[in-house]
């Protein structure tokens, strides 16, 4: 099963016998609020999962969005009427950089039928689907979180990674030398890691590339099958979204150090390095 599925497919999947929940992930980094853009219009049936409050942790050294807690995460989910048995289909405005952090949580809490809608809520209005306004109330899920489905990084990990495999950076390459810094209180990266900005694993309109264009990219990045991979990002959001891209590139083991820089740096004794590599 791909971990995506398209606008024209999710529409027929909605009147199947099974339909999938929806989880509405619009997000962006510095805000506005997903709510509003939900509230304007959003796929029938689904309900708005906000980011920091439903996929991350309270920040704090652990980093801007560290891995929630079990109990407040299956919480979040029943909530959004997520069942064990039922399909789940997470989608954002359209590049999937926030849709990948609930695919990736969700598949790590062990959810074993989760997909991505490409090209996001812009793909659903562009193929003439229809949109509802207003929030519904779905029926309480039944979720059960156990974690440790999917690989994950601690700092130790991402250090070790990025010396003995491969550490992909998928932030905006000037953060990665240290140039820019928007967010965090210090510029650079971890040292060993490569740079691989995420915003290169998708189309101009916000879907993803193809599984041959995509395994082309990673290879020439180092990446394969014979070598571990880890991925990091600012925070742990558009690393989950590399993630994602390395399994459709046929790399299903990534592992996502979910702390990324703003843990990384919170510890004044790791290295940071800047500058092309």
């Amino acid at each position: 099963m791909t971990a995506l599925i398209n606008a024209d497919q999710l529409e027929k999947s909605l009147g199947s016998a099974q339909p999938p929940t929806l989880l509405d992930v619009r997000w962006r980094l510095g805000g506005p609020p997903g709510i509003a853009d939900y509230l304007a219009g959003h796929i029938p049936g689904a309900v708005f999962t906000d980011l920091a409050r439903d996929l991350s942790g309270a920040p704090g050294p652990a980093g801007r969005h560290p891995l929630p807690e079990r109990e407040a995460f299956e919480a979040a989910m029943r909530r959004a009427g997520v069942r064990a048995a039922s399909p789940v289909v997470v989608y954002d405005a359209a590049d999937s950089t926030a849709a990948a952090r609930a695919w990736w949580l969700l598949r790590y809490f062990g959810h074993p039928d989760v997909r991505v809608l490409d090209g996001g809520y812009a793909a659903w209005t562009a193929a003439g689907h229809p949109v509802e306004t207003g929030e519904p109330a779905p029926p309480p899920g039944d979720f059960t979180a156990v974690p440790g489905h999917a690989p994950m990084l601690d700092a130790d990990a991402a250090a070790s990674t990025a010396q003995a495999g491969l550490l992909l950076d998928a932030r905006a390459a000037g953060r990665y030398r240290g140039e820019v810094e928007p967010v965090d209180a210090k510029a650079g990266h971890i040292p060993g890691a490569v740079s691989a900005p995420t915003a290169d694993n998708v189309n101009d309109d916000g879907t993803f590339k193809g599984p041959a264009q995509l395994a082309e990219r990673f290879a020439k990045l180092g990446a394969g099958p014979e070598r571990e991979v880890g991925v990091y990002c600012g925070s742990g959001v558009t690393a989950a979204h590399e993630v994602l891209a390395l399994e459709l590139a046929g790399l299903p083991d990534a592992a996502l150090y979910v702390g990324s820089w703003s843990n990384w740096i919170a510890d004044p004794a790791r290295p940071v390095a800047t500058g092309a590599s």
